[in-house]
């Protein structure tokens, strides 16, 4: 393997199995050292523990952390070991998660926010505890594992969809923020066979979407090269890039100002030839000011002068 990550220290969270684990070793293949994180890696025999021993096997360096990433405490922790044996962190992925599909209507409330603190609070404790430090150090690769069911939806995963669009919005803030400093932070949104999808695909589904398969383009996201405010979707060997855009839309000027007038029109307004990709949540403004104006503008010039 190519040495990306030569002297990089990463730190992957769930990553005792499935995505988490193919992520790890994908990591230390590229030269990285990792601190393979899932709960209970403390104890004899856990997965986390195997996922490192398969690392320094293979001649890499690894250890194993047990942090509840919903524990900020805890998250500081397994940081503050990181660093104690490496020195510094320059990568961190954001990848552990959890289930609890229903449909809304027969949700409670705590497998909502369960969910929400995992994913979403997760994320958000292990990135506060890295961020001065990667700041400091000018550099740093951070990843929010998002979700097609966050950016499009899907049935019986409210509380995963919320939190899974949440990171993407994180992620859109902090990449501005970080970006001065060297540190970039992006989205993977991957498709894979895990205990997470466990009775949901049928057998060719399983051979095609391997752990592995998606591993690649998260090491894209933590190189040295890697882009800033990605969201890059992996599946199968497959590698897209999704969008949040804005439509050209209209203008109503003060005589047609009404929602008739509006509801009749929606669908230029949703028309998406020339749409954009907004580089902030200002340009939304910027847009909506300039089309004014220059609707403005030009109805005035149609009008005779007097």
């Amino acid at each position: 393997m190519t040495q990306l990550l030569q002297g990089r220290i990463a730190i992957v969270t769930g990553a005792g199995r499935g995505l988490g684990r193919a992520h790890a070793l994908e990591l230390a293949r590229h030269g990285a050292r990792v601190l393979v994180n899932d709960m209970g890696a403390e104890q004899p025999g856990s997965a986390a523990q195997a996922v490192a021993d398969t690392i320094c096997a293979a001649g890499g360096d690894a250890c194993a952390h047990g942090a509840d990433v919903t524990d900020p405490r805890q998250v500081e922790a397994m940081v503050g070991a990181a660093m104690a044996r490496w020195g510094r962190v320059d990568i961190l992925v954001n990848n552990a998660g959890i289930l609890r599909d229903k449909s809304f209507a027969k949700m409670s409330l705590e497998d909502f926010r369960v969910v929400m603190e995992v994913h979403l609070m997760g994320a958000v404790h292990c990135t506060h505890a890295v961020w001065n430090a990667m700041r400091a150090q000018n550099y740093g690769r951070i990843v929010m594992t998002t979700s097609s069911s966050g950016l499009y939806g899907n049935f019986g995963q409210s509380n995963y969809g919320a939190a899974k669009m949440a990171l993407v919005g994180l992620m859109q803030t902090l990449a501005l923020e970080g970006e001065r400093y060297g540190v970039h932070v992006n989205c993977l949104a991957p498709t894979a066979a895990t205990a997470m999808t466990e009775g949901l695909l049928d057998a060719q589904a399983l051979d095609l979407l391997t752990p592995e398969s998606v591993s690649p383009g998260l090491v894209a996201l933590v190189a040295e090269n890697a882009p800033n405010r990605t969201i890059l979707m992996a599946g199968a060997g497959s590698f897209e890039q999704a969008h949040i855009t804005m439509t050209r839309g209209i203008c109503l000027d003060e005589t047609e100002l009404s929602a008739k007038v509006l509801i009749g029109r929606m669908g230029e307004v949703s028309d998406r030839e020339a749409e954009t990709v907004p580089g902030t949540g200002f340009d939304q403004l910027r847009h909506e000011i300039a089309k004014t104006q220059a609707c403005r503008q030009a109805r005035a010039s149609s009008e005779p002068a007097f």
